[in-house]
């Protein structure tokens, strides 16, 4: 689990990113999962975008691709996820303690 000071430390880093994905009409699905989950060991933080055609909840949406990518919720803000995973081959995210 993320700490308070962590979670502070990456929304800041996180801040001037664009989402790189986007969930839509069709909801989650394993592909969207398997790609999230591969970006996230090359990036180890991004943001991903709901889109207002999403029939699911945004909380919902996070929480199943949190879960499905063994990522941490950072933060959902308007209808943003910003999810997080400590990268095994490509770690460039040194978090505070």
């Amino acid at each position: 689990m993320l700490t308070g000071k962590q979670k502070r430390f990456l929304r800041a880093k996180a801040h001037h990113m664009d989402p790189i994905f986007q969930v839509g009409k069709g909801g989650v699905n394993e592909n969207m999962i398997k790609q999230i989950a591969e970006a996230l060991e090359a990036r180890e933080l991004f943001k991903i975008s709901v889109l207002q055609n999403c029939e699911e909840d945004k909380t919902v949406v996070a929480e199943q691709l949190a879960e499905g990518a063994g990522a941490e919720i950072v933060q959902i803000i308007g209808n943003t996820i910003v999810l997080y995973k400590e990268s095994v081959e490509n770690k460039q995210i040194t978090l505070p303690k």
